[in-house]
């Protein structure tokens, strides 16, 4: 996959990466974050389309200018500086107006690109469905009708005409901006129509035994790497940030022999820009009908604590009450990246606490837990059932074994007992297939649980 900011001869770009640190009152993406892990994730985003980051720094801002954002004496310093690295592209780690952006661009003589305009970049590169083309597109059609500035001189002509040439005296810039808001309305009415489908798509799965366990967490977090660890699949897992996009969902069959559907999700980001907030919440609500949420954490980072919170608030806008929501299990991910003395500290922690496991995707060490602590969620609905099967139905045994968690076996001469602990939908289709009855069925204790709506 190449990066838009190549060279002529296919040479990889070069960044320079600014994070400009605002008052708290103007912030919008330091926050309470160590600067230090500011820098590094936006230095990440860069590397995200394979940029090489050849300049990182913080720069104080103390008083937002409007027309360039930083003030006179810092845009001469970057001026010097690109004019001694001679960078692809600047990236400024924090949104632009249009205005500041065509400024700093004259001023820089160079390419500028913001936080919004990177990670549209970066969605483009990595959305694969159809609907997550669609979304990156509307959401870039969005940022850019707001980026229609009177800039360039085809911009001051007026055309004649009539129809979808335009009216009399209708100015270049006002058909580019129609034409913008015909596509934007087009790209809508296709999306919706996708949603459709995956909502039929997922009314469908609801009517199947297998419940739905969903990957959440903040970019790069390590999900995609459980994902593989675990399902065994080749899912594009690397150290990049949004490493992967589009939902990916495998089937799994637990210790208990169920079988759930492991579903990946996009990985969360702080400041997530306004246009993407709203393009690609579809991609999400998946979580909401969940059976499972686990939501993966990178323990070995600084930012840990921050990451979590920016999380947590996104599952909020959900609906999903983080604290009291009985599906969450919380993964302490990457505990091999941490001094072993600090690796004892945070396995005893996790084992203190409901729903928490330390592990390492990346080893496997903790994954056994995990699956055990999955399987006792999506085990609280199954009943524990008896049947008398004859020892010659081959078929049926097979059928208990793969489908059922087979809890005890008493072999005789003309019978076979099993006491099992099964689905309901699966108990259905077995007594349908086999014309077997249960015996001493037991109702599971069910938690008092409903689903976001």
């Amino acid at each position: 996959m190449n990066t838009p900011f190549q060279g002529q001869d296919g040479e990889v770009g070069t960044a320079i990466v600014l994070h400009p640190v605002l008052p708290v009152s103007a912030s919008t993406v330091t926050g309470n974050r160590i600067i230090e892990d500011v820098l590094e994730e936006a230095a990440g985003l860069a590397r995200a389309i394979w940029l090489e980051v050849i300049d990182c720094r913080a720069i104080k801002v103390t008083r937002p200018m409007p027309g360039t954002l930083f003030g006179k004496g810092n845009v001469e310093l970057v001026a010097k500086l690109v004019e001694e690295l001679e960078p692809t592209v600047v990236i400024v780690d924090h949104p632009l107006t249009p205005i500041q952006q065509r400024n700093l661009e004259k001023e820089w003589n160079a390419k500028v690109l913001d936080r919004t305009g990177l990670i549209l970049e970066i969605f483009g590169a990595r959305a694969q469905t159809s609907e997550g083309k669609i979304q990156v597109e509307l959401a870039a059609l969005e940022y850019q009708q707001s980026r229609l500035v009177r800039s360039w001189t085809h911009l001051e002509r007026q055309r004649g005409g009539a129809g979808f040439m335009g009216g009399p005296g209708e100015t270049q810039i006002e058909m580019d901006r129609r034409m913008i808001r015909d596509k934007i309305t087009r790209l809508k009415r296709e999306l919706e129509q996708v949603r459709k489908t995956r909502d039929l798509q997922r009314r469908g799965r609801e009517k199947t035994p297998f419940p739905i366990v969903a990957l959440v967490g903040y970019t790069n977090a390590g999900k995609s790497t459980l994902f593989n660890h675990i399902t065994g699949s080749g899912v594009f897992a690397k150290d990049l940030l949004f490493a992967t996009l589009d939902p990916t969902m495998r089937q799994l069959k637990l210790p208990n022999a169920q079988q759930v559907i492991l579903a990946d999700t996009v990985g969360f980001i702080s400041n997530l820009p306004t246009h993407l907030v709203a393009a690609f919440r579809a991609t999400l609500e998946q979580v909401k009908f969940a059976d499972v949420i686990l939501h993966v954490r990178d323990i070995s980072t600084h930012d840990t604590m921050a990451q979590r919170q920016d999380v947590i608030s996104v599952l909020t806008d959900l609906e999903i009450d983080y604290e009291t929501d009985p599906r969450i299990i919380e993964i302490l991910n990457k505990i091999d990246a941490l001094p072993p003395e600090i690796q004892g500290d945070v396995r005893r922690d996790a084992k203190f606490e409901d729903r928490k496991v330390a592990l390492s995707a990346l080893t496997g060490v903790g994954v056994d837990t995990l699956l055990s602590m999955i399987t006792d969620i999506v085990g609280q609905n199954r009943l524990t059932v008896t049947y008398v099967i004859p020892p010659e139905d081959g078929e049926a045994l097979a059928w208990l074994y793969n489908r059922a968690n087979i809890l005890t076996r008493k072999d005789k001469d003309n019978a076979i007992t099993l006491t099992l602990d099964i689905d309901p939908a699966d108990r259905g289709r077995f007594e349908d297939r086999f014309s077997y009855h249960a015996k001493n069925v037991k109702e599971p204790k069910i938690e008092e649980h409903i689903h976001a709506e």
